[in-house]
């Protein structure tokens, strides 16, 4: 980027106010905000604000990064967001590059996925109702992460060809997975529902919602287009955290979180199992039914095929065939 046209916060604001005045310019997700400025604050806060982080160097970031893998045990994804935050507060913010930082790294350890049989998805699902039933089923039957799932809008259902449109998953990335037959009914009659709700949003003089700035820019009536409104909406409406309008948002995932946590401890399944292992089934039981796994990369949205090969290795088929050298004794 041309060092003239690079955006400047506010000099005379307070440094976290410089942050998130960066990170709303770049249009920055909120939860993305919020990673940020909680890594920046521990990182000021691990030095007690002795000195301002202009006046600190790679030595200082070298040696909270080190700290957190020697003696916070972080995963070595944990360690790298933080780096990816300190590394904003100084180039993007401060307009300072850094030179090579080479900290004691986390230990990455490769374990396998945990996945549920076929019939312990069965079992979870007996133990599910409502909305977060129909979530459930939605992240094993089209192996979506679970803020894929909960971001998921109206227009992102296509009925007529039986697929869903995943938008901006991990990475930035866009693709399309099947829509499971056994949820047809049961999707449509949900977004019915939540297509009365936004009618009735309008009526009382509401019925925003948030869409990316630049569509927002290019189409200022699209935030109150009943396609662009969540497919799981929240109970209330509330105040935008930035623009201050009043809008409905999605459902916080908390919730869904803890549904299935309730349903794998009611369904009596002794493994521990959350949304995320409703995704690592999908992918394994497609490839134990023998779909290709190129086929099944696509589907998952993985940039490498070697983070799908993962799925091989808890594949129950192959783990059929092996016979115990105990039993030819």
């Amino acid at each position: 980027m041309d060092d003239s046209t690079k955006f400047r916060p506010n000099p005379q604001s307070k440094l976290m106010d410089q942050v998130r005045e960066v990170l709303r310019y770049y249009h920055y997700a909120i939860r993305t905000e919020q990673t940020y400025c909680s890594w920046i604050k521990r990182y000021l806060n691990f030095y007690q604000c002795r000195k301002h982080p202009r006046d600190m160097g790679t030595d200082d970031i070298e040696r909270y990064l080190s700290h957190l893998a020697t003696n916070g045990n972080v995963a070595a994804s944990t360690q790298r967001q933080a780096l990816n935050a300190i590394i904003f507060l100084y180039r993007d913010v401060l307009d300072i590059e850094l030179g090579s930082i080479a900290p004691v790294r986390s230990r990455r350890n490769r374990k396998p996925p945990t996945v549920l049989t076929q019939s312990e998805v069965q079992q979870l699902f007996r133990s599910m109702t409502g909305t977060h039933r129909l979530m459930a089923q939605l992240l094993y039957g089209c192996g979506l992460r679970l803020m894929e799932c909960i971001r998921l809008r109206i227009q992102d259902i296509d009925f007529e060809q039986g697929r869903i449109f995943v938008r901006s998953g991990k990475g930035g990335k866009d693709r399309t997975v099947v829509l499971p037959e056994s949820l047809r009914s049961s999707l449509s009659e949900h977004a019915d529902r939540v297509i009365e709700l936004h009618r009735q949003d309008l009526r009382e003089g509401f019925g925003e919602v948030y869409i990316p700035p630049a569509l927002a820019r290019k189409y200022p009536n699209a935030c109150r287009e009943t396609g662009w409104h969540y497919l799981f909406p929240a109970k209330n409406r509330s105040k935008d955290p930035r623009s201050e309008s009043i809008r409905r948002h999605h459902v916080k995932e908390s919730g869904l979180q803890k549904a299935v946590k309730q349903a794998v401890r009611s369904a009596g399944i002794q493994k521990r199992a959350g949304c995320h292992t409703l995704r690592h089934s999908y992918a394994t039981h497609l490839l134990e039914n023998g779909v290709n796994i190129r086929m099944v990369q696509d589907l998952m949205g993985h940039s490498d095929v070697k983070t799908t090969e993962i799925y091989t290795h808890v594949m129950s088929k192959d783990l059929e065939q092996v016979k115990s050298p105990l039993d030819s004794l």
